[in-house]
């Protein structure tokens, strides 16, 4: 396969979840190396700021509102990325969210929610994607998670819908790039626990006020891995040192693996009452943060 690797300055790249964490900590980090940006989340508001503060910096964005989970929504910003800039050069499927709650207490209304931003949200991308980006000979990168491999208690259905968009980006990857030859790059990105707004925006059962174990790394350094696969050809990247360990872990010693995961249950939460149960699950969560705002714990 040979595929023409242009850098980021030269790129047109569509982000989805862009309006807060990775995909807010990505947006500012190709903006400044001069990519070309479409910028796609539920938050309108939210993504007008964003894309003002970029424009007023010298580099180029747009906005396109859009619910990933509706395949309509989803060919529109392509539609839109086509007629503002000509082409496609990245697609980054990175919008997502979390429920934090046992398996046996969550409603199938919210678990079939979570997966169909999750896993269809990242399928409807791909494939709206995919024939823009076999013309450009570009790149498709897939925001999976450590527990694409591994898995955490209190958040299983997310880790299902994880472990859905590894199965779905592997396979596709072995289709395209593999059968078909074809000149583009599919990569999955599996980030360790990250610190952004992810446990505000959960949809939450527990009593208490939930939040990702640490340690986390800062969502710039699954930026700058997503920059990386932007502009190489590679199949995985596993982001920050716990991600390479608990998912060698699983693999290697999966009972050792889940004894450690179940240490994780009184890591997944403050010692204050929950805020906001119900999260960003139904509706836009219009915050516009990149990193998370921790807890009130109470000594």
């Amino acid at each position: 396969m040979k595929k023409n690797i242009k850098p980021i300055e030269k790129q047109v790249i569509v982000i989805t979840g862009a309006s807060s964490g990775i995909g807010l900590a990505t947006a500012y980090t190709a903006a400044e190396q001069g990519a070309k940006l479409v910028l796609v989340a539920r938050s309108e508001e939210t993504l007008n700021t964003v894309v003002e503060a970029i424009n007023d910096t010298g580099s180029q964005a747009i906005s396109v509102v859009a619910d990933v989970s509706k395949r309509e929504d989803v060919e529109r910003v392509a539609q839109v990325a086509i007629d503002t800039f000509g082409r496609i050069d990245t697609w980054v499927n990175n919008a997502g969210l979390s429920i934090y709650g046992r398996l046996d207490e969550v409603s199938d209304q919210d678990n079939r929610r979570l997966f169909d931003i999750n896993f269809w949200g990242t399928v409807n991308g791909s494939l709206t994607a995919l024939p823009h980006l076999l013309l450009s000979e570009g790149t498709l990168i897939n925001v999976g998670s450590e527990v694409s491999e591994a898995v955490a208690p209190l958040q299983g259905i997310y880790s299902a819908s994880k472990h859905a968009v590894k199965g779905f980006t592997d396979s596709l990857r072995v289709e395209i790039q593999e059968v078909d030859q074809a000149p583009i790059s599919i990569t999955l990105i599996q980030p360790t626990a990250v610190n952004t707004p992810y446990p505000e925006h959960a949809k939450n059962y527990m009593d208490k006020e939930p939040k990702l174990p640490t340690p986390q790394i800062d969502p710039t350094e699954v930026a700058s891995a997503i920059i990386e696969a932007a502009t190489s050809i590679t199949h995985h990247i596993k982001v920050g040192a716990m991600s390479k360990i608990n998912t060698a872990i699983q693999n290697l010693v999966p009972s050792l693996a889940e004894k450690m995961s179940a240490k994780l249950v009184d890591k997944q939460h403050y010692d204050e009452s929950p805020r906001n149960p119900d999260g960003a699950l139904y509706s836009a969560s219009g915050q516009g943060k990149i990193h998370g705002s921790g807890g009130r714990e109470v000594h």
